[in-house]
């Protein structure tokens, strides 16, 4: 009876353990491509988002508020930091939900990780802007807004670097340090510069990282030779 129940068991040819070796690696590797599919994030969220929100809100910065205190278009002087602000909310909603969805399957410390490093982007950005606006009505504009935006990029590079570290993933902990490297160059370029570093360099950059990303992602993965081809 227990060797009819276990013929009966395989009727099914889906559910038959491999006819060799080479196939039940193949069913292996494939399973594990589909698994690692689901727990990594789409990284083209993460980066077009940002990098529109930096392409747009900087560029807008760079506009109203140009190099020597020049205005090269007469927006209203709260539009640019208004916009910047609405547009890296929308992009640290969309990484936060990117992130939920990759990594809810994942329990115990992972998952700790992961809540502790939401919470530290808000933490972070809520102190940074309650300090800034303590101090920022003490600069001239040009300064004030250089610090602002200074403040903000360094911010949100270290805390990508600092979740890349955690997951040590390389894509997240590259970007964090492109971000870094932008805003420092950008500083050093002086008030209104730093906008158009910021704009093209990083959100631009960003943009195109990210398709680049997204083509690479969509190319399919070779698949493991059949038993006796080479």
């Amino acid at each position: 009876m227990t060797g009819s129940n276990a013929s009966a068991s395989f009727d099914d040819p889906d559910e038959r353990p491999p006819a060799d070796p080479a196939t039940a690696l193949r069913m292996i590797a494939e399973q594990q491509a589909e698994a690692a599919r689901r727990l990594t994030p789409n990284m083209l969220l993460y980066y077009w988002p940002w990098g529109l929100a930096w392409l747009i809100g900087f560029g807008l910065f760079f506009l109203r508020f140009g190099p020597d205190g020049r205005v090269l278009v007469a927006l209203p002087a709260w539009l640019p930091l208004t916009t910047l602000l609405g547009l890296l909310a929308v992009a640290a909603l969309l990484t936060g939900l990117v992130s939920a969805r990759a990594y809810g399957q994942v329990t115990g410390e992972s998952a700790r990780r992961g809540a502790w490093y939401g919470i530290s982007w808000g933490l972070g950005f809520a102190t940074m802007t309650t300090v800034l606006a303590q101090v920022s009505d003490r600069l001239p504009d040009e300064l004030s807004t250089l610090l602002w935006s200074g403040v903000m990029v360094g911010l949100t590079g270290a805390l990508h670097m600092a979740g890349g570290a955690i997951w040590l993933d390389r894509n997240l902990f590259t970007l964090g340090a492109w971000i870094s490297v932008t805003n420092v160059v950008g500083i050093v370029t002086g008030p209104g510069w730093h906008a158009l570093v910021v704009a093209i360099a990083g959100g631009g950059g960003m943009v195109v990282v990210g398709g680049l990303v997204e083509l690479r992602r969509r190319r399919p993965t070779p698949a493991l030779p059949e038993r006796g081809t080479r």
